[in-house]
C-alpha cells in the first residue's frame, strides 16, 4: 500500500466510523444477543476463579490443585481450536449451543466427580468445551457487523467479557459463603441462560457475505481443509506469534508484578490496587478509546499497543517504589486500550471467505498459549534475573511490534466483504 493510499485509508476510516450509542442501536438483534449471552456466560464464570480454593477444600493436595487448574489451560487452548473449526462448520449458533450445553453438564461433574484421575479428565473437557464458543461468538459479531463498526463492536464484545469477569468473583463468594454446591449450579445455570438466547436469537445458519473480488484465496489454497489455509498463511503466522509475545507479557501482572512489588516492600493490598487500576481504566475508558482508534490503520494501532505494553512494563525494571508501579501500570494498561479491540476484531478482518472461525480459533489459541506459558517463564526469569525481568518485556514488546508490522496486512477501506485481498 502506498502512503497516498494508506492516507485515503484513514480518511475513509475517520469518515465512516460509527460512535458507541449507534454501534449499538443499529446493530441486528443477533448481534446485541450476542453480547448479552456473553456477558451472562461470564458472570456465572466461577470454576476457574475458585477451582484451587475448592479443590483443597474436598481435600485434594495444593499440587493436585495446581495440576488439575493447568489441565484446565490445557483443554482451552485446544477447546478454542476446536470452536474455530464448529463455527465454520455448524456455523455460531449451533457451536455456541453444543459449548453452553457441555459446560452445563461438565460443571456439574467437576462437582460429583471424587477419582482425581476421573476429575482431571471432567476438568479438561469443561476447559475445552466452555471455550468452544469464543470463535463462534467473533465469528457472528463480524459477519454481522460492517467493516467500518469491527473495531467497535470487538470492544464492545471485550466490554461484556471484562465486566462479567470482574463481577464474576464477587457472585461466586457470595454463593460459596452458603454452599459449594451453589457455585456450580450457578455457573451451570448461567451457562444454560446463554444457551437459551442463542437458541432463539441467533440466525440457525451462519451468515455469509458475498465475496469482494479479493476474498477468494488462492487455487492451490481452496483446496486445504481444516487449519491448512491458516497455516498456509505465514503473514498470518507472525501475526499470531505476536500475539504470542502479547500474551506472555501482559500476564506478567499476575505472576511477577506480585512478587516484584512484595520484594519492594509493598503489601498486597498495593498489588491488589494495581489489578484494580487496570481493570477500571479497561472497563471506563476502553470504549471512548476505540472511538478514535477504529479510524486508524489496524497495523499502527497494534504497533502502538506494543510500545505501550512494552513501556509500561519496562518502567517496573526502575527501583523508585509505589509510583513507579502506579505509572508503570497505567502506561501498559493505555496499550490494552489501544490495541485490545483491534487485535480481536484483526482475524476476521483479514480472514477468506467461509474461514472466519479457523483464524478466530487459531489466533486465539496462540492468545492463550501465551497465557499458559507467560506466568511460567516470567517467574523463571525473575528468579534468575531479578527486577531485569522487566526489561526482557520490553524487548519482548519489540519483537512483537516488529512481527505485527511485517505480518499484518493494510485493510482497504472500500473492502465491503470485511477481507482483505490477499
Amino acid at each position: 500500500m502506498t502512503t497516498q493510499s494508506a492516507g485515503q485509508e484513514s480518511k475513509a476510516r475517520g469518515r465512516d466510523a460509527a460512535g458507541i450509542w449507534v454501534t449499538v442501536r443499529e446493530s441486528p438483534l443477533a448481534v446485541k444477543a450476542m453480547l448479552a449471552g456473553v456477558f451472562v456466560n461470564k458472570l456465572g464464570a466461577f470454576i476457574q476463579v475458585f477451582l484451587v480454593l475448592f479443590l483443597t477444600h474436598r481435600g485434594f493436595t495444593v499440587l493436585q490443585a495446581g495440576v488439575a487448574l493447568s489441565a484446565d489451560g490445557a483443554g482451552a487452548v485446544l477447546g478454542i481450536l476446536a470452536g474455530g473449526l464448529l463455527s465454520d462448520w455448524l456455523g455460531p449458533r449451533r457451536a455456541t449451543l453444543v459449548s453452553m450445553f457441555g459446560t452445563a453438564f461438565l460443571v456439574l461433574g467437576v462437582l460429583y466427580a471424587h477419582n482425581y484421575i476421573a476429575l482431571l479428565v471432567v476438568v479438561t473437557l469443561l476447559g475445552a468445551v466452555g471455550v468452544v464458543y469464543r470463535p463462534a461468538a467473533a465469528a457472528l459479531l463480524s459477519e454481522l457487523t460492517p467493516p467500518n463498526r469491527q473495531v467497535m463492536i470487538m470492544a464492545l464484545y471485550r466490554l461484556a467479557l471484562n465486566v462479567g469477569t470482574t463481577a464474576a468473583p464477587l457472585i461466586g463468594a457470595a454463593l460459596i459463603a452458603v454452599s459449594w454446591n451453589l457455585l456450580f449450579w450457578g455457573e451451570a445455570a448461567a451457562a444454560l441462560g446463554y444457551a437459551v438466547i442463542a437458541a432463539f436469537a441467533l440466525p440457525r445458519q451462519g451468515v455469509t457475505k458475498p465475496a469482494a473480488s479479493g476474498d477468494s484465496p488462492p487455487s492451490g489454497k481452496r483446496q486445504l481443509r481444516g487449519f491448512g489455509v491458516v497455516l498456509s498463511d505465514h503473514r498470518f503466522g507472525l501475526y499470531m506469534f505476536a500475539l504470542f509475545i502479547n500474551a506472555v507479557v501482559y500476564w506478567q501482572y499476575v505472576s511477577v508484578l506480585p512478587l516484584a512489588m512484595r520484594a519492594a516492600g509493598l503489601i498486597t493490598a498495593w498489588y491488589a490496587a494495581m489489578v484494580a487500576l487496570n481493570g477500571g481504566i479497561v472497563i471506563c475508558f476502553e470504549l471512548l478509546m476505540t472511538k478514535v482508534t477504529q479510524r486508524w490503520p489496524p497495523r499502527l494501532v497494534v504497533m502502538a499497543g506494543f510500545v505501550l505494553l512494552g513501556g509500561g512494563m519496562s518502567v517496573y525494571s526502575v527501583p523508585l517504589g509505589l509510583g513507579i508501579f502506579f505509572a508503570g501500570t497505567l502506561i501498559w494498561t493505555a496499550g490494552e486500550i489501544v490495541a485490545g479491540p483491534t487485535v480481536f476484531a484483526y482475524p476476521a478482518m483479514i480472514a477468506p471467505d467461509g474461514q472466519r472461525g479457523r483464524y478466530l480459533g487459531a489466533s486465539q489459541a496462540m492468545f492463550t498459549l501465551g497465557v499458559a506459558v507467560g506466568p511460567v517463564a516470567g517467574v523463571v526469569v525473575w528468579h534468575a534475573f531479578g527486577r531485569a525481568v522487566w526489561l526482557w518485556c520490553g524487548a519482548a514488546c519489540v519483537l512483537g511490534l516488529l512481527c505485527a508490522r511485517f505480518g499484518m496486512l493494510p485493510i482497504p477501506a472500500a473492502d465491503s466483504g470485511g477481507s482483505a485481498a490477499r
